[in-house]
């Protein structure tokens, strides 16, 4: 046992020396590092309207005319920087030297129509930025004014943030991060050890020590399974640090690690069948792409019950992820029934 777990090391230290596998993990945690900042980059495109409830950015708006408006408790509210100034001169010579990003003229309210000007910078994309964030306190100043006249019709104030972000949160975020990253890594870590021992015929040399050619491929497999645990569990932490709480984070894990020995075992048997790097590449890259794609005609795909895990979805559960254990003891009875016999018949 203690030559398997050699084995292990071997293949853990290894890791260092491979380039790709490094940037690929360095990638990784950039994103886990700076999850908040990405996701309010990429709801931007996916839901504009999210941005007033996702972004950190600060703006200071000048607000000219009725001082004591409700609009202005409203803005604090969504942490906009709000200065009054006596006239519109004051507040555009503001303006233009870089001290406001916006200026809001809003009359007195006399009973009738408040006709309210607002003055944005010419850049589109920051205009568009300014306007995303403005516009919900816009909105609930527009419902107290109705409320004021008397009239019913209001705008909806829903609580929290918008179902986008949070489903953009947990059924991208969460599982790209937590299980397809670090599996991807994991096959690819495997198929580049099996394949150079093959390429190398250093895989004779490992199987004359005290080892079965089952414990050589299982130590590869363990090494890659290691490392993708190692990576979930600091990536969960990350995601907390920015926002991105995880319910029943024991089973996301579990199911992180279930998926990652699967696809481990297929990239395996990849470079058992192909024998050379390039091409097992190549076939593993094609069968993560399409088993990817049709895991969404599942009735509980992988990526989905992470989902409903991480969201603490009271019908997913434990159950659900021994399912997905079934599948893996069945491919590493078949794998290692055929692996010896593949390899001596390859030879």
């Amino acid at each position: 046992m203690s030559t398997f777990y050699a084995l292990v090391k071997k293949e853990l230290r290894s890791v260092s020396r491979e380039k790709t596998i490094m940037i690929a993990i360095i990638i990784q945690l950039f994103i886990a590092s700076f999850s908040s900042v990405i996701l309010t980059g990429l709801m931007s495109y996916y839901d504009p309207d999210s941005i007033a409830y996702s972004t950190r950015v600060g703006i200071k708006v000048g607000i000219v005319g009725d001082g004591g408006s409700p609009l202005m408790g409203l803005l604090t509210e969504r942490n906009v920087d709000v200065a009054t100034y006596p006239s519109p001169l004051d507040a555009e010579n503001a303006f233009k030297l870089g001290t406001l990003d916006a200026v809001a003229f809003i009359p007195q309210d006399n009973g009738g129509p408040v006709d309210m000007k607002l003055f944005l910078p010419r850049s589109e994309t920051r205009s568009t930025v300014i306007l995303m964030i403005l516009k919900e306190p816009l909105r609930r100043y527009e419902d107290t004014l109705r409320k004021n006249r008397g009239v019913q019709v209001k705008y909806s104030d829903l609580n929290g943030t918008p179902s986008t972000t949070y489903e953009f949160r947990y059924a991208f975020i969460v599982p790209l991060l937590l299980m397809f990253f670090p599996a991807f890594l994991a096959g690819s870590m495997v198929i580049d050890s099996v394949s150079q021992e093959l390429e190398d015929h250093t895989l004779d040399t490992l199987w004359a020590a005290p080892l079965s050619l089952n414990q050589i491929l299982g130590a590869k497999i363990v090494g890659g399974l290691f490392l993708s645990i190692v990576q979930g569990a600091l990536w969960s932490l990350l995601l907390r640090v920015n926002g991105i709480c995880i319910q029943n984070l024991g089973p996301v894990l579990l199911l992180a690690a279930v998926i990652t020995a699967m696809i481990a075992v297929v990239s395996a048997f990849i470079s058992a069948c192909f024998r050379d790097r390039e091409r097992s590449q190549f076939v593993y890259s094609l069968f993560m792409a399409i088993s990817t794609g049709m895991s969404y005609f599942f009735g509980t795909s992988p990526i989905t019950l992470m989902t409903r895990l991480a969201t603490g979805d009271r019908y997913a559960g434990i159950a659900d992820v021994a399912t997905y254990g079934l599948v893996l003891l069945a491919l590493l009875v078949a794998f290692f029934s055929v692996a010896e016999r593949l390899i001596r018949m390859e030879s």
